[in-house]
């Protein structure tokens, strides 16, 4: 694999939040760009839409134009967005989707993260991971890797290059209702420039070696309590004060030496890798050329707090059959006030009970019940994303299906089946009788070992023939009956191929 491809990512990253970072007009754009990484306690609002823009020679199914309809209409409103701490934080508002809106409340603490969609049974919800063993606090490495964070968002910046159109001036703007008086950066970065300022960055941060020094210097002290609390670092790494900066010094020098020759091996080879890339991909030549383009506009108080913020993103796409679009356009405007203030973030109510997503993997019919009254939500999850529609396919060939033809009739294993609808079954011991539990209905379906009888939703059925325990163990059942009862179809072909689906 070419070293280059590893770029790919950040790529994409600085595409979003690149702006340079020489000082433009006497406005130091590092070191703003840098304190606005730095989690402190906020209140914020911000929309959010995407464009898909159908290719102009693509032929569109009815399927793809209902897929780029769905995603045309979709809108993110965040109208109440609260940060209390790095732990603490709170987002208030409402999905659009296909001209309704779903309003829902996000909320995050220390030991989880709820989502509390209005209309649903129960808020989503998933479990913060729980503390490691033997490490009592980890709110010290929390505060060190939010500060490590903030000193590689310097270091970037203070070695990348300003793009083409980077521009600085004085403005007035209008901030949750509030006139402020603000300074307006404004940067433009367009696909084919990105190449182009990722050599310059490496052959300056190259230089830098205490830069990076202290870089790595800071990972070490980062990793090193997490690493002796996983047995990770020998028994006699408890060394005095003087012996363990040594080791620290060493090991510092030792990464960055090897560090260095990466960067500068990469260095040597840039253009001819890049050059492969887009050799090895074509495609590429469009997704970072010209028509792609971010513009966005960061608007700084006296204090380089970003008050308010515009962004939009036109990524081009290279024509496909597979892929009938041209372009993925996505804008976003957001304001932030109460900087550094006191917020108390808004949570959501898990006292009656949560769908914990971490706990279990909810099947279709959970989900889809927990929105049954969320109609757009519900109708999106159902008909659009078809989270109800499953289909098996068994080989009457093949002994791993189990399917086993007895007075003409298929049987297939109870439970196998049962559970590829993720049915529950249900069986009591010594009466010879099993209910399975449809996933979506949650109708039950009753049968009996060696009975022809049955009951489906209370109904009672008549099989063509009995279900049996088979040799191994396993309860087979009438194939055709069980598929019906769960809701799907079947069908066979001369190959002796079985097809169950439910839609």
């Amino acid at each position: 694999m070419r070293k280059i491809k590893w770029l790919a990512i950040p790529l994409a990253l600085l595409l979003v939040a690149l702006t340079g970072c020489q000082a433009v007009g006497g406005f130091d754009v590092a070191k703003a760009l840098a304190s606005s990484v730095k989690t402190t306690s906020s209140e914020s609002k911000q929309t959010v839409t995407v464009e898909v823009v159908p290719a102009a020679s693509a032929k569109l199914t009815a399927e793809d134009r209902k897929a780029i309809d769905l995603i045309n209409s979709f809108s993110l409103n965040i109208d109440s967005a609260k940060v209390q701490d790095t732990k603490h934080i709170s987002m208030k508002g409402s999905v659009g989707l296909k001209e309704e809106k779903i309003p829902f409340l996000l909320s995050m603490d220390d030991k989880g993260i709820a989502l509390q969609v209005d209309g649903a049974k129960q808020p989503l919800y998933i479990s913060q991971q729980p503390a490691i063993p033997g490490l009592a606090d980890t709110s010290s490495m929390e505060a060190g890797a939010q500060e490590l964070s903030a000193k590689l968002a310097e270091f970037v910046l203070k070695h990348f290059p300003n793009p083409s159109v980077l521009t600085v001036k004085q403005t007035s703007s209008q901030v949750n209702g509030e006139s402020l008086s603000l300074t307006n950066l404004h940067a433009e970065v367009r696909g084919d420039e990105l190449f182009g300022l990722i050599k310059p960055f490496l052959a300056s941060a190259v230089k830098d070696e205490q830069g990076l020094k202290d870089l790595i210097a800071g990972y070490y002290d980062l990793l090193t309590p997490f690493l002796s609390t996983l047995g990770e670092l020998p028994e006699d790494a408890e060394l005095t004060p003087e012996l363990a900066q040594e080791t620290k010094k060493q090991a510092v020098d030792e990464l960055y030496k090897e560090l260095q020759q990466g960067m500068e091996e990469l260095l040597a080879s840039y253009d001819e890798e890049v050059a492969g890339l887009f050799a090895d991909t074509p495609e590429l030549a469009t997704v970072f050329g010209k028509d792609t383009v971010l513009k966005l506009d960061l608007y700084f108080d006296g204090k380089l707090n970003i008050r308010k913020q515009s962004m939009e993103l036109n990524v081009a796409l290279p024509a496909s059959e597979e892929l009938p679009i041209s372009a993925i356009k996505v804008r976003s405007d957001s304001e932030m006030w109460n900087i550094g203030g006191t917020v108390t973030t808004d949570q959501v109510d898990t006292r009656a009970g949560v769908l914990d997503v971490t706990e279990m993997d909810p099947t279709p019919g959970q989900i889809l019940r927990n929105f049954k009254d969320v109609a757009p939500l519900y109708k999106l999850l159902k008909d659009d994303f078809q989270l109800s529609h499953k289909q098996v396919v068994l080989d009457t060939q093949s002994d791993y299906y189990g399917v086993i033809t007895k007075n003409g009739t298929s049987f297939v294993p109870l439970r196998y089946l049962s559970e590829q609808f993720d049915a529950e079954v249900k069986w009591t011991p010594g009466s010879g009788q099993l209910v399975v539990i449809d996933d979506l209905t949650g109708k039950e379906i009753v049968l009996k070992v060696g009975s022809k009888q049955a009951t489906v939703d209370g109904k009672t059925v008549q099989l063509s023939q009995p279900a049996f325990v088979h040799k191994d163990g396993s309860t087979y059942v009438p194939l055709r009956f069980l598929t019906e009862a769960l809701g799907a179809t079947v069908s066979f072909d001369a190959d002796g191929w079985i097809t169950i689906e439910r839609e």
